[in-house]
């Protein structure tokens, strides 16, 4: 089953079950796909979902330390439970020792040897781990790797 065959399906189900967290960010994701559909007049593809799904993740994450700073521990809790309800969706995401690999093969690959090729192996490795870690991560460990050249 696609991935957006499963957002129908656990749309569906989170109605019967009267569970308005997971319809709301269910449905939020499906409109996101539903507009890229119709912009760029494409089928979506989990591919596209799962990016979809990232940049509702990625905003989810980023209110949340103005939350912190609110003071509001109940729109923590439910900005928390909505990433949560995300990530269930993506591929299993990779771990630090996993994009180090991939990191430095990148950097063999495109012959970086300073901080200044960042770009180029930022290309590469986010071509290989789209989806599958945070590109934040991805940054910070891509710097530390072209520093220590």
């Amino acid at each position: 089953m696609s991935l957006k065959d499963q957002l129908f399906e656990d749309l569906k189900q989170a109605m019967k079950d009267k569970d308005t967290v997971k319809k709301e960010i269910v449905q939020m994701v499906r409109a996101g796909v539903l507009q890229i559909e119709k912009d760029k007049k494409i089928e979506a593809d989990d591919g596209v979902v799962s990016e979809v799904i990232a940049k509702e993740i990625k905003k989810l994450s980023d209110v949340i330390p103005d939350f912190e700073r609110g003071g509001r521990s109940d729109l923590i809790e439910e900005a928390e439970k909505k990433i949560a309800i995300l990530k269930a969706y993506l591929p299993e995401q990779l771990s630090e020792a996993e994009l180090k690999e991939i990191i430095a093969a990148a950097v063999k690959e495109t012959g970086a040897a300073s901080p200044k090729d960042m770009g180029k192996v930022m290309g590469a490795v986010t071509a290989k781990t789209k989806g599958r870690a945070d590109n934040k991560l991805v940054s910070t460990l891509v710097k530390e790797v072209l520093q220590a050249l």
